[in-house]
């Protein structure tokens, strides 16, 4: 069974709503109540929820939860919906004020306490847009017992999958998904000190986990583009992530890739210039601590303002290519691997 609904997340200045539509397949149906759409779904049976384009640039998410409903609903040689233990929610746009700007952010004018609405979960229904927003998706969201929130990298980064550290469930799904990169993200006491001060507290996945409901964050390919190869793979992913949950029968697929801690090492412009990565070092590299990753130089006098080196073991998840930096930003994401873990 499929059905979908269209949900008010909250309604701008003028008074025009803001939109989207959410689905459900399996054996929950989405219903008409008193404030708008619920689910109602069997209390027996698992409830996984996916949403894409938290980030209204990121948008290979949205084109797997498309690719995933033909599948679930009109293909012949795969699992259906009518398949389905249990129920499956999508919001193939969780933002729509950033999807129709192709934005990672909103404007001030539309959100000047929380222009990204990762950072603001469990959310707030009398809060800013985003507050609101994300209060009503997380009406759907906490009835889940598994959520996948499907965002997108960049250009130079590498695929893979984030969960909360040190969470076995966590990382059970993320290994279901089936990216070869993991990365680990520590939270609470156990968070650097920029984790906090960026307020990754209220990211989905952490609001989620800290609720009880295991949570991952796949990062597929690049955004404002969609990539064949990463809507497979995230298609692949959630086929994954409904097996293990037990909407479908089977296992997901062994999995045997890497796992890392993320937001720890990071090479770091020391100057304004431009930056030119070594030409043999590609997302996915493993490097170790003194390599030579690149170097920065002053575009006026041609000197080499610094020869970019990596601080420590790991694998570069992130590599700039855009040539323009500015001192602090970063040139090299380097993900420090965590074996036995």
């Amino acid at each position: 069974m499929h059905t979908s609904r269209t949900l008010t997340l909250a309604r701008l200045p003028s008074g025009v709503p803001i939109r989207t539509t959410v689905h459900a397949y399996g054996d929950g149906r989405l219903v008409d109540g008193d404030d708008g759409p619920v689910l109602d779904a069997p209390d027996d049976a698992p409830v996984v929820y996916a949403q894409a384009a938290q980030h209204g640039r990121e948008v290979n998410g949205t084109a797997v939860l498309r690719r995933l409903h033909d599948r679930l609903v009109g293909a012949t040689d795969g699992p259906s919906a009518a398949d389905l233990d249990g129920t499956l929610v999508t919001v193939p746009v969780a933002d729509p004020l950033t999807f129709d700007r192709v934005s990672y952010t909103t404007p001030e004018t539309l959100d000047s306490r929380q222009p990204n609405m990762n950072r603001c979960w469990p959310g707030d229904p009398e809060g800013s847009l985003h507050e609101r927003m994300a209060a009503r998706l997380w009406a759907f969201a906490s009835q889940a017992d598994a959520i996948v929130d499907l965002h997108t990298g960049s250009p130079s980064m590498a695929t893979h999958a984030v969960y909360m550290r040190g969470d076995d469930d966590c990382r059970g799904l993320a290994e279901a998904f089936g990216t070869d990169l993991l990365l680990a993200e520590a939270a609470g006491d156990d968070a650097d000190t920029e984790w906090d001060e960026r307020g990754f507290a209220g990211k989905l996945r952490v609001a989620a986990t800290r609720e009880g409901i295991p949570t991952i964050t796949p990062e597929l390919a690049h955004s404002k583009e969609i990539v064949p190869e990463a809507v497979e793979t995230g298609v692949s992913g959630m086929l994954g992530a409904l097996r293990r949950e037990g909407l479908l029968d089977g296992d997901p697929e062994p999995w045997d890739g890497v796992v890392a801690r993320n937001h720890l090492g990071r090479v770091i412009a020391g100057d304004s210039g431009l930056f030119v990565p070594d030409p043999d070092l590609a997302v996915g590299d493993r490097v170790a601590a003194g390599e030579r990753v690149g170097e920065v130089f002053d575009p006026t006098t041609f000197e080499t303002l610094q020869v970019a080196r990596v601080d420590r073991d790991g694998i570069a998840y992130s590599v700039a290519r855009e040539a323009t930096v500015t001192a602090g930003a970063t040139l090299v994401g380097v993900a420090e691997r965590i074996d036995g873990e």
